[in-house]
């Protein structure tokens, strides 16, 4: 499988909104953190695959300018991981599995982001997510950036799209840091050790998931069909297990040392 930054940043590329309405048709979005707002950059709400409820949490970036404006440019606040981390635990009380899409470049750096706790947003909903009795399946289908990644990445099973990257800096943040010349980003690509090969042969990520030839946009419906099966033949592994050995198995994943780039 070989990793294109083109394919991956192309202006057509499926993005979480696509993938909801391929395969929850039936999503119903809830809104706001019940403390200040609701962040756009951060969707979720309630939905079903084969009749199995779930609760789905995305990460949305744009297509175009109005869409990437309203969404943030992915780039969430701490009101969208309380949101987030509001509907990992009302999915743990009913014992409804949580679906995450991450897409994200990273959590927004703006200052009124810090004066509103920015960085404990994102701890505390990874500390949640560690011992959630809800088993988690996370899917990264673009850019996985940062902190704002990795709050959506606390899962019993990860996959991620052929093209996909996570990583803890953007490939032209990293070229612009080490060369002061953001083009090499390809170089910086390889430096960071950040695509779905690297990623899987490292056991940050537990599946791979091909996408159709040129890229995910070439045919959203079969990617989202891939996605599909895969989240059915995740879901289907916790069917019968406690969830006290749900929140062991992810304990012990992430106990065992996954590394971070």
């Amino acid at each position: 499988m070989m990793y294109s930054l083109e394919i991956l940043n192309h202006n057509r590329r499926p993005n979480a909104l696509d993938y909801i309405r391929y395969i929850f048709p039936d999503f119903m979005e809830l809104s706001g953190d019940r403390l200040f707002g609701d962040d756009q950059a951060i969707l979720g709400g309630l939905a079903s695959i084969n009749t199995l409820p779930v609760t789905v949490i995305a990460q949305v970036r744009g297509k175009n300018l109005n869409e990437m404006l309203s969404h943030n440019f992915s780039m969430a606040k701490p009101e969208g991981f309380r949101k987030a981390l509001r509907l990992i635990k009302q999915a743990e009380k009913f014992n409804r599995p949580v679906i995450n899409f991450v897409d994200t470049l990273g959590a927004y750096p703006g200052i009124e982001a810090e004066e509103r706790g920015q960085s404990q947003a994102i701890a505390n909903m990874i500390a949640e997510a560690v011992f959630l009795k809800s088993p988690i399946i996370s899917v990264i289908i673009g850019h996985g950036g940062s902190g704002g990644a990795l709050a959506l990445c606390v899962a019993n099973q990860i996959a991620i799209l052929e093209h996909a990257v996570l990583s803890a800096i953007s490939p032209k943040a990293c070229a612009k840091i080490l060369w002061k010349d953001a083009s090499r980003d390809k170089e910086a690509t390889v430096i960071l050790k950040m695509t779905a090969n690297d990623l899987y042969e490292q056991g940050n990520v537990d599946v791979i998931l091909k996408e159709p030839s040129g890229g995910a946009h070439n045919d959203p419906r079969q990617m989202a069909d891939t996605i599909r099966n895969f989240i059915e033949s995740a879901l289907s592994n916790y069917q019968n297990i406690s969830p006290d050995q749900i929140v062991q198995e992810r304990y012990q994943k992430y106990r065992k040392g996954i590394s971070i780039n």
